[in-house]
């Protein structure tokens, strides 16, 4: 099976595990001890299975590793392109994406678990909730979609409500797991079920070329052997 297509973007990047990893270190170790003193992990796992929370929190070291580096990977993409405006969080869970890239942006969210909304503004009081539809037309800078869409059956329509509220030179941030062999494997491993994931990250770019256009494409570990794709799209006129 080819690795790489003719139509792959030009501007295929790999992020770097230990840069990443090195330069977040402390942010990482003390969202972790906040994580494990607000959740009872073992207790509460088949309510927050579906976050990323006990990935974040695991003990094997590589599975948390490989759920930071996401979020790191996503927020350098963020300050390379700085788009300027609000910021929503779809999916949110904890919030540990604004720990991560600490943006001086307003930041919204869309968690449709209330539990995970309260421990969200428990950390960031700032942070304001929304929900579908409430969502303003033509508002934000930067929506992040890491990790959530694949937990949906109506992942086009949710496509179309991130085109609606994207303002016109807005980005889209996209996450989510290849569910290729390799990953299967290391989800079974860290004991994880995965029922809850509705299709994979390569049908899902698929769909968000109705209504955005890609700009940037990562691997994460690699391009070899992905296991998460994060990529960068602007809002197509339609």
């Amino acid at each position: 099976m080819a690795i790489f297509r003719q139509d792959k973007p030009k501007f295929i990047r790999t992020e770097p595990l230990k840069v990443t990893i090195m330069k977040l270190w402390n942010i990482i170790n003390n969202r972790r001890s906040l994580l494990r003193n607000y959740f009872d992990i073992k207790r509460e796992f088949e309510q927050i299975e579906e976050s990323c929370i006990p990935s974040y929190v695991h003990t094997n070291l590589a599975a948390a590793g490989i759920s930071w580096w996401r979020l790191a990977c996503a927020a350098k993409a963020y300050q390379r392109h700085s788009p300027r405006g609000p910021v929503l969080d779809f999916g949110a869970a904890s919030g540990e994406l604004f720990h991560v890239f600490q943006t001086v942006e307003i930041y919204h969210f869309i968690e449709l678990s209330d539990k995970l909304a309260k421990a969200l503004i428990h950390f960031n009081p700032k942070a304001v909730r929304q929900t579908l539809n409430s969502l303003p037309l033509n508002n934000y800078g930067a929506v992040f979609a890491l990790d959530s869409l694949e937990h949906n059956n109506n992942i086009p329509e949710l496509l179309k409500q991130i085109h609606r509220t994207l303002k016109e030179d807005g980005l889209l941030f996209l996450s989510g797991p290849t569910e290729n062999w390799i990953y299967r494997l290391g989800r079974r491993l860290a004991g994880f079920s995965g029922h809850y994931h509705t299709t994979n990250i390569s049908d899902i770019e698929k769909m968000s070329e109705a209504f955005f256009s890609k700009v940037e494409q990562n691997f994460i570990p690699s391009a070899f052997a992905p296991l998460f794709n994060i990529t960068v799209w602007k809002r197509k006129e339609l």
